[in-house]
């Protein structure tokens, strides 16, 4: 049996980075107990805060992305980031010895990939998406395995390197739903009331405007809500979110939540951004689902990922333009409707892949084992 030592895993930048990371640092150590797992971030993302929370060590990069707008002062410092980054990650590489390198996307995996397969160093990057990052885009020609989240990445990928896996999620979310958490007890524990309908609102880790526009539009609406709102406006419009929120009767604002575990079991009803991870969740959880595509990500990535559960009846796609106007009263036609939640909770169930996390694993054990 192969045994896994030390394990460089590198990337962030949003959720939909760091949750596979750390799913994949937790089925590890299930694994290796004694395996030295070490996190490689970006300076100033929320990684640098999510990972040490989450019981592993990090080390960060001066790195970050390119402006879109060449005009920007910003590009400025990019060459120098780069190489600072470039140099930083060899003496990682040197000082912790890694058996695999592992990449989940995000600025921070580049640099460290990128020197690890110049030194030798197995590596494996996992894309969440079905239109991949620049990241990995970038690195593809180099590392020795692909795991990927969406099939069809053989356009941008080597197909020969390519796995399909799914996109590893937290193993305490995968046990919620295995064992059946309690709604009113995981209500209760958010500080909804236990036995009243729940929508939970969530416009991704660092959040959604328009979202979270709507669900103001759904409390101002009306005085006496039929469902309560468990809502997650994103790091950045939580001061604000939650000064309009507090004291509103059946309203809870968070600006992140980390027991996802306790929001899934909770919901009646879901309304999500479509990012990778949150659709792989979703299946998972098999609750009735709104799908609100980000309009402001590369290639309307969003819009194929959700249309991947909606063609099959799995969720209701809302165009982000009309969320604001609309969400209110598709949440109030699911919650009428259990006949067909009940049909897109089968739906998206049998899109679930539980054993992701336990997949890409079984292919970094497999590096080595060639390696």
């Amino acid at each position: 049996m192969v045994k896994l030592e030390r394990i460089i895993i590198s990337g962030g930048g949003t959720g939909g980075h760091i949750h596979p990371a750390l799913a994949i640092a937790d089925e590890i150590r299930r694994r290796h107990p004694d395996c030295a797992i070490q996190f490689v971030g970006a300076l100033g993302r929320m990684e640098m805060e999510k990972v040490p929370a989450a019981g592993y060590p990090i080390e960060g990069l001066w790195i970050s992305g390119v402006d879109r707008s060449w005009k920007s002062r910003r590009n400025l410092a990019f060459p120098f980031k780069l190489v600072s980054s470039l140099w930083k990650a060899g003496g990682l590489l040197r000082k912790y010895r890694p058996q695999v390198a592992i990449g989940v996307g995000g600025f921070a995996s580049g640099p460290l990939l990128h020197r690890a397969a110049r030194k030798g160093i197995p590596t494996l990057i996992q894309e969440q998406n079905s239109f991949p990052g620049i990241t990995n885009r970038i690195l593809a020609g180099h590392v020795q395995r692909i795991c990927a989240g969406f099939p069809g990445l053989d356009r941008w990928f080597p197909a020969e390197r390519i796995v399909l896996t799914g996109n590893p999620l937290r193993q305490h979310v995968v046990d919620s739903v295995s064992r059946g958490d309690d709604p009113s007890a995981a209500r209760t524990a958010l500080g909804l009331q236990p036995d009243r309908p729940v929508v939970f609102v969530m416009g991704g880790s660092l959040g959604a405007a328009s979202m979270n526009a709507a669900v103001r539009a759904m409390v101002e609406a009306s005085e006496s809500l039929p469902f309560q709102i468990l809502w997650q406006c994103g790091a950045r419009y939580a001061a604000e979110s939650e000064a309009w929120a507090k004291g509103r009767e059946g309203v809870v604002c968070k600006g992140f939540i980390d027991r996802m575990d306790l929001a899934y079991a909770a919901a009646d009803v879901i309304a999500s951004r479509a990012g990778a991870m949150s659709l792989a969740e979703l299946a998972l959880v098999g609750k009735p689902a709104i799908l609100v595509p980000s309009p402001v990500v590369a290639e309307d990535h969003q819009t194929r990922n959700a249309r991947s559960l909606s063609d099959r009846g799995g969720a209701v796609l809302l165009e982000d333009r009309f969320v604001v106007e609309q969400l209110g009263a598709v949440v109030r036609d699911l919650l009428a409707s259990p006949e067909r939640g009940a049909a897109m909770r089968e739906e998206l169930r049998a899109a679930a892949r539980p054993d992701a996390a336990a997949r890409v694993v079984d292919e970094i054990e497999a590096l080595i084992a060639h390696s």
